[in-house]
This record gives structure tokens, C-alpha cells and sequence, in this order.
């Protein structure tokens, strides 16, 4: 038995024979001398068809989109004319039936008696590794997708830690307060398009929290972005998303806000704010719910419920050219208007109560309530900064207060009392905003650190306005 096997391993057909690799074997004209059960098996190609012949325009005549594969490329070949070993994973063979499979070789060159005489190529089909390659590589995709999703969530949650004690501003008794309440609950189970309006710090983002929470959307993230924060391009980034290279600093893909948000709300705060550009492009959004991310041609579909607010009178902006009148209609769906402080005055004592109990929790105090001298006071007060500015307020205090029962020890009219600056017109306001833009970018108009990219507007538009407005440089 030894002796037969002995006899086996020392004869080099029968041993290439019986390995699972398939084997070709070269001449220097390039035709096949040699091959072995296993090529037939994995090509179809039995030897006898091929053998004597140049096998290339059999089986490795395209590559795997189809293109063809020139004979002089073919790096089998190229070992039997340079002599240098190849070691290729990237290509295909081509079976008889017209199939092709990736497969991994290597090409050597055979020598006797210090003579070159031909080559071997040794190959192997590597369909079940690819596939296992990509089922590995979707794996990873959807933990990666999962990973952004649940950090999304988590920055969700911190936000909601963070200002959990504004929950407060939906609490009160008074008629406008309950008027808004209504609308509320009459349109949070709805997934209707709503615009938020009201004055800075009237609670605006707890309305749309407590109409996420209302809706089916409320087992699903509510993501919030803030116009104002952002520059056009950023803007855009952080709305849609980026591919990987797409500009300097975008080292990896990243979700924007509305994928992040699919199958739940996305909150736009400060909508006023976009510029004309970014408002286009949100435009498309809200009708066709698809988007591309920036640097990335693959159309991504979203299920999302849109929240919008601000504190500007968008149909002035509509009618000034600031806003575009079909992007005001497609928000301006079920508009909520959020009471001002000062018309809610007799809400305060319920205000203060609520605020209390979060600070108390906030800063591990004991106040137990707050006295009429100063519930008087505060009622006395119009507020221009509404329930944030109360909130920082009573803050204050209760850090100051070494008592049970808040005195608010603040003179409003000394310290609180807004100043009332000069009523300026829409144009001189616009004029003073250029010139302070331009000092700052040392009146420089174009380019990348030009007044004209800071203000959002092409440079001609600027030099327009500044002929019109009559600014010239000192």
C-alpha cells in the first residue's frame, strides 16, 4: 500500500489529477498541454476540446461587465512570455454554457533544464467566498445603519433630558392657552404638515414635541434641526446627508436628519431662516418625500411627518421675495399660533409652580413655592423674552434663595425692562446689515471669504444692493 501510494505522489499527472484546483497547462505558443478533472468540472470544457488550442477565446475572453479581454492582457500569458509569477483575484472564467464565476489564480512559470518551456495556471472558484463576502459586507452595512440610528436616537433622548424642564409650557388655564391645546389634539393624531408660529421662547419646540408624541409617529425618533445654525451648504449636509469624499472633512457616510427621522417627524426650527437656495431644494423633498445625499446619485425615499416653526411673518417674507409662496403653502397646512407670555399673564402661577418642581430636581433645592408679592410682580412684568426668560429668572433665584418660599428679590423695571430701539426702515436695516458684513470680510465681495458668500447671495446681487442702497467703500 505504502509503495503504491509512494508510486502515486511520484507521478505529477496523476497527482494534479486529484486535486480539487483547476489546472492548465502551457506551451510557450500559449495552447494547453494539460488539464485536469477539475477545470473540466468547475468550465464545462472537457480536455479534449481544448487541448492543442489557445484557450484564452474559450474561457477568459471578457471580463465580468462584458468588455473584451485582449490575449496580450491576459496575465497567464504574460507569464509565459516574462517568466514572472501572477497571483490574480479580480477576474472571471467563463464557463461553456456562457456563465461566468470569479475565481482566484496564480500563473507559473514552468522551467527545465534552466529553459522556460511553458506555464501553469492554477485556479479555483471562489463563488461561495464572494458570496459569503457579501453577506458579510450587508451585515455590516445594516449594523452600521443601525449604530446611526441608535446614536441618532441616543442624541434624541439627550435632548430630551437636556430640556426636559420646558415641558412646562404646555401647562396653563388661560383661553388663548386652551384655544391652542385644542388645535393640538385635534391635529397630533393626524399626520398633517404643521407650521408652529410664535415669538422666541414661547415654548414652540414643546408644541411640537407634545404633537409628535400625539401621533402613531411617537414609537419613532422626532428629529429636530435648527435652520438658523447652519450655512447654505452646511445646511444641506446636514438635512440630506453626504457620501464619503464628497467635500474636505467628509472622511465617511453620514445620514442626514431626514433619513434619521424616516418613519417618524423631522422638526425644522426657524424655518424662516433658509435661504432661497436651501429652500428649493427642501421644496422638492416635501413633494416627492426623496432626496439624494450630497456627493451621491442613489435616490433615498423617506416616510417622515414635517413640523416647521418660527418667529417671522413668513407671508411678509413671501411678499418681500424672501420666501418662496409654493414652499409657504406646502407648510402653512395647519398653522398653531403659540401665545405670548404677556397674553397669558393669569398662567404664571401654574408656570411657576411646574418650573419649580424641575429646578428642585435641577439643582437638589427645596423650594416649595413662590409668594404673592412676587407672583404680583411677575404678573406685572410684559415678558418680552416669554416663559425662557421666566424660566431663567426663577433659575436664578432659587440658585440665590436659601428660604423654602421663593421672594424674588429682581427689580424688573431696572434690570428687565427691554430697551425700545429706534424703529428703522426694512432698507436701512438691510444697509446697515451690509456694511457690517462687509467691515468684517475687510470689503472684500467674492470669493470664498467675500462678504457676498457670508450674506448668501451671488456676488452681482450684492454689488446690486450696494449700488442701490448707496454703499461705498471709505
Amino acid at each position: 500500500m505504502k509503495n503504491t501510494l509512494k508510486q502515486f505522489l511520484a507521478d505529477s499527472e496523476l497527482l494534479l489529477n486529484a486535486v480539487g484546483e483547476g489546472v492548465y497547462g502551457f506551451d510557450l505558443e500559449g495552447k494547453a498541454v494539460f488539464i485536469n478533472p477539475a477545470a473540466e468540472q468547475m468550465t464545462g470544457w472537457k480536455s479534449s476540446e481544448l487541448l492543442g488550442k489557445n484557450i484564452h477565446q474559450y474561457h477568459h475572453h471578457s471580463h465580468e461587465n462584458g468588455d473584451e479581454y485582449p490575449v496580450e492582457e491576459c496575465k497567464i500569458y504574460n507569464t509565459m512570455h516574462d517568466g514572472i509569477e501572477r497571483r490574480v483575484t479580480n477576474e472571471v472564467f467563463w464557463r461553456k454554457d456562457g456563465s461566468c464565476f470569479p475565481v482566484e489564480y496564480t500563473s507559473t512559470p514552468v522551467y527545465k533544464d534552466n529553459k522556460r518551456i511553458g506555464a501553469v495556471a492554477v485556479f479555483r472558484d471562489v463563488s461561495q467566498q464572494r458570496l459569503a463576502d457579501d453577506n458579510l459586507r450587508k451585515a455590516l452595512q445594516q449594523v452600521q445603519e443601525l449604530t446611526e440610528k441608535l446614536q441618532a436616537e441616543n442624541t434624541y433622548l439627550q435632548d430630551e433630558i437636556n430640556s426636559a424642564w420646558s415641558g412646562s409650557g404646555l401647562e396653563g388655564v388661560s383661553q388663548p392657552f386652551k384655544q391652542m391645546l385644542e388645535q393640538i389634539k385635534l391635529v397630533g393624531q393626524t399626520d398633517s404638515t404643521v407650521l408652529i408660529l410664535g415669538e422666541n421662547g414661547t415654548g414652540k419646540e414643546v408644541v411640537a414635541r407634545n404633537l409628535h408624541q400625539l401621533s402613531e409617529r411617537c414609537n419613532s425618533p422626532m428629529m429636530k434641526v435648527n435652520c438658523a445654525a447652519f450655512t447654505a451648504s452646511l445646511l444641506e449636509s446636514e438635512l440630506f446627508g453626504h457620501e464619503k469624499g464628497a467635500f474636505t472633512g467628509a472622511n465617511e457616510r453620514r445620514k442626514g436628519r431626514f433619513e434619521q427621522a424616516h418613519q417618524g417627524t423631522l422638526f425644522l426650527d426657524e424655518i424662516g431662516e433658509l435661504s432661497l437656495e436651501a429652500q428649493s431644494k427642501l421644496l422638492r423633498v416635501l413633494q416627492e418625500r426623496e432626496f439624494e445625499r450630497v456627493g451621491g446619485s442613489k435616490t433615498i425615499r423617506v416616510d417622515i411627518r414635517i413640523i416647521t416653526a418660527t418667529n417671522r411673518n413668513l407671508l411678509e417674507m413671501v411678499a418681500e421675495g424672501k420666501f418662496r409662496m409654493d414652499l409657504y403653502y406646502r407648510l402653512n397646512v395647519f398653522p398653531i399660533e403659540v401665545p405670548s407670555l404677556r397674553q397669558r399673564i393669569e398662567d404664571i402661577p401654574i408656570l411657576c409652580d411646574s418650573i419649580l418642581k424641575q429646578l428642585n430636581n435641577k439643582l437638589k433645592k427645596h423650594v416649595t413655592g413662590i409668594n404673592k408679592r412676587s407672583l404680583l410682580k411677575l404678573s406685572q412684568y410684559s415678558w418680552p423674552g416669554n416663559i425662557r426668560e421666566l424660566q431663567n429668572i426663577l433659575e436664578r433665584e432659587v440658585i440665590l434663595t436659601t428660604s423654602r418660599v421663593l421672594d424674588v428679590k429682581q427689580s424688573f423695571k431696572d434690570i428687565l425692562q427691554p430697551v425700545i430701539s429706534e424703529r428703522k426702515t426694512l432698507a436701512e436695516a438691510e444697509k446697515e446689515h451690509i456694511i457690517a458684513t462687509l467691515h468684517e470680510c475687510k470689503w472684500r465681495i467674492g470669493g470664498a471669504q467675500g462678504a457676498a458668500k457670508t450674506l448668501g447671495l451671488p456676488d452681482s446681487t450684492l454689488r446690486s444692493k450696494m449700488k442701490k442702497l448707496k454703499i461705498d467703500r471709505p
